[in-house]
């Protein structure tokens, strides 16, 4: 007799990851996979569900991956508050109402931040009392509701996730690069360095973290394979035939126009986002590497390597254009 497939829950399944995790794992015969979102999708294992506010769903699950976010690094205090904070609440007081399913929470390394470079962050690396932006906050604030959470759970922390339908990260830069917006940063020192992740490694671990009930705490997850970051954009814009940047300007003044940018846009009330915010200065200037010693003590290697990822990236970015 075969086995009951595991039942499990993504929450934020509209979105870049949630989308992917079900979309590379929906062939699997001891899964039963459903997602929730924001977003109406004509999908049949879907439903549309704001789960900011107090919610019920018939799909009774084994486990719940928690994806759901305001992950845009621009936004009101109120929309991270809301879709971060409440919604996790409302998650878990849910969870508690229908037995207690083990809860992976889908945090962000950006909850370690500081101004400053940052070298081999281990999960035990301080976190706060202060925090970079309001997206940081509030996820930690998910991450202690879901450390006081009665039953199985575990936290990840992914570091700038890449990849085939990606709406956050890259397609940002893309667009500055190809409009010619996007200048260098002389910062006077050496390059900054950064982790990443590519989707499928990440889903491949978060599928783990899912299953497997023994692993509980946090856990940074990246390739393993830090890169500058300056020299990884280049190649890949030179890959994608954009102009190579060819404006340079200091950090000071890069701060300083993001720091303007911001107060412009919060003032005036103006929609979109600025085209450059201090947050975004510090990813290309500032160093953050992450010891991934626990990763791949309990998760094993990444499934997908740096180069095979970018190389899936830039396949699919060029039927973008």
């Amino acid at each position: 007799m075969s086995a009951v497939p595991r039942r499990l829950l993504f929450t934020g399944a509209s979105g870049f990851i949630g989308s992917a995790f079900l979309q590379r794992f929906a062939a699997r015969t001891d899964l039963c996979l459903h997602g929730v979102g924001r977003r109406p999708l004509a999908q049949d294992n879907y439903t549309a569900l704001d789960i900011s506010r107090p919610f019920d769903l018939a799909f009774q699950p084994d486990v719940v991956i928690h994806g759901a976010a305001r992950s845009s690094p621009w936004g009101t205090r109120a929309d991270y508050q809301r879709h971060n904070v409440e919604a996790t609440r409302e998650l878990l007081a849910w969870c508690r109402r229908n037995g207690l399913p083990r809860v992976v929470y889908v945090s962000s390394s950006s909850v370690f931040y500081r101004d400053t470079d940052q070298l081999g962050l281990t999960e035990d690396s301080p976190i706060g009392p202060d925090f970079v932006n309001d997206y940081a906050a509030t996820k930690y604030a998910g991450e202690q509701l879901v450390a006081a959470y009665e039953g199985s759970w575990a936290i990840a922390r992914p570091r700038a996730v890449f990849g085939p339908g990606d709406t956050v990260l890259f397609p940002r830069i893309i667009r500055a690069a190809r409009s010619g917006r996007l200048p260098l940063i002389d910062t006077g020192r050496a390059p900054a360095v950064g982790d990443l992740i590519y989707i499928e490694t990440l889903c491949d671990y978060l599928l783990a973290l899912a299953l497997r009930d023994e692993l509980r705490g946090s856990y940074n997850l990246t390739n393993n394979e830090p890169v500058a970051i300056q020299d990884f954009l280049l190649d890949a814009f030179a890959r994608l035939d954009l102009p190579r940047p060819r404006r340079r300007v200091s950090l000071r003044l890069a701060r300083t126009a993001a720091a303007l940018g911001e107060f412009v846009y919060r003032w005036l009330r103006l929609p979109g986002e600025p085209p450059i915010t201090r947050f975004g200065v510090g990813v290309f200037t500032q160093s953050k590497t992450f010891d991934a010693s626990r990763m791949l003590r309990d998760l094993g290697p990444p499934s997908v390597s740096l180069a095979d990822g970018v190389d899936r990236f830039i396949a699919w970015q060029r039927t973008q254009c």
